[in-house]
């Protein structure tokens, strides 16, 4: 099925061909007609199946002939959990209103930043994109006003509840009119996201691509069994004796990504850390160096373990296993993303080995383990 098959604006189709759109994802095919149908829809879908164009290509076309509603009355709202998101969404957006026939304004706003310019850039705009929180203290200040949106899309909307937006989110409900579309996508579909799905969604079309597991056959899987004291050297083995260029580590605090990246730099390879406790301003410019391969790695947490979006990510490295299987999932999902083939590499001590036999039987699929003990790491 080619993109042509959902009668899209010409200047739309343009748009697709020059930025090398062949043809649709399954989630694409899908959700593409029902919302251009003005349907709700609940999309069950995992990080990098080709979610956000999704959604992104029929509010464009709508709004090609759509009314704009008065200055500061948005017409589509996008809700993230985490600023890293909104940046990349709407980046996504703007990839697509270059070109089109009638110019559609699209803005980004989040915490960790001043609100001042966000509440002069709100002027005209007809897509915001959003964390809660910096939602509503922007509807607090008049800057914004929800009354005439006509779509909301809940992008990541498990992970939002499960970060505790809900309270933000109930009361941005009911700042929004009636009659609405909403597009609601989820990695998971629990119990919190059910109730809202059915408070919200009117007669939803139900999409449910695959499994969290689906993608980990493109994803090849390799661990290393290693003392906790030789992780670090390790790393720097494995980073520069196979010359890994663009890779992702995975550390469980604050303090590791720090030291970690301090130790990699130390030994002549180009790190940084990316957490919760660095600027918006930073965090930004080491994702948009990282994504265009001018910082060879990144050191991360959780946190930002759905915030990173690259579509061709070649490596990620577990320098320790995260809490959950869920999580696991989560963070070698980062590569092997959209069909293409990724690596994911697993750095186990023994205090990690019962937990590491937990997350193969919860992902269904064993994965090879090397003993590191007979590779020398003098010198790293």
């Amino acid at each position: 099925m080619p993109f042509s098959s959902f009668n899209l604006p010409p200047s739309l189709s343009d748009i697709l061909a020059k930025q090398n759109y062949k043809r649709p994802y399954p989630i694409q095919q899908k959700a593409i007609p029902a919302i251009l149908n003005e349907k709700d829809v609940l999309a069950i879908a995992k990080t990098g199946s080709g979610k956000t164009v999704a959604y992104v290509l029929p509010i464009l076309a709508s709004l090609q002939t759509a009314s704009s509603p008065e200055n500061r009355h948005i017409s589509v709202l996008v809700l993230v959990p985490t600023r890293e998101l909104a940046v990349q969404v709407n980046e996504v957006f703007q990839t697509f209103t270059t070109g089109l026939t009638k110019p559609i304004k699209t803005l980004a706003v989040h915490g960790g930043v001043s609100i001042n310019p966000q509440m002069i850039d709100l002027q005209s705009v007809d897509i915001l994109v959003a964390t809660p929180g910096r939602l509503l203290e922007l509807v607090g200040s008049n800057a914004v006003h929800l009354s005439s949106t006509e779509t909301l899309v809940l992008d990541e909307a498990d992970k939002m509840l499960n970060l505790g937006f809900k309270d933000e989110l109930d009361k941005i409900f009911t700042l929004l009119p009636k009659k609405r579309q909403i597009l609601l996508f989820s990695a998971t579909l629990g119990d919190d996201l059910n109730n809202i799905k059915q408070v919200l969604l009117h007669n939803p079309l139900l999409i449910k691509i695959e499994t969290e597991t689906s993608d980990v056959d493109l994803i090849n899987q390799l661990a290393y069994f290693v003392s906790q004291e030789k992780k670090g050297p390790l790393l720097r083995y494995l980073i520069k004796h196979n010359n890994l260029q663009q890779v992702l580590v995975f550390v469980s605090s604050i303090k590791r990504a720090d030291n970690v990246a301090n130790k990699l730099r130390t030994n002549g390879i180009e790190a940084w850390p990316i957490h919760s406790k660095k600027s918006q301003g930073v965090r930004t410019d080491l994702l948009t160096k990282f994504k265009h391969g001018k910082l060879r790695v990144l050191v991360t947490t959780d946190l930002l373990s759905r915030g990173i979006d690259i579509e061709f990510l070649p490596y990620v490295i577990n320098y320790e296993l995260p809490r959950s299987p869920k999580d696991y999932i989560h963070r070698i999902g980062r590569t092997g993303r959209a069909e293409s083939p990724g690596e994911a590499i697993s750095l186990i001590s023994p205090e990690d080995e019962h937990h590491f036999k937990i997350i193969q039987k919860k992902m269904g699929k064993s994965v090879n383990i090397i003993d590191s003990s007979d590779i020398d790491l003098k010198g790293y």
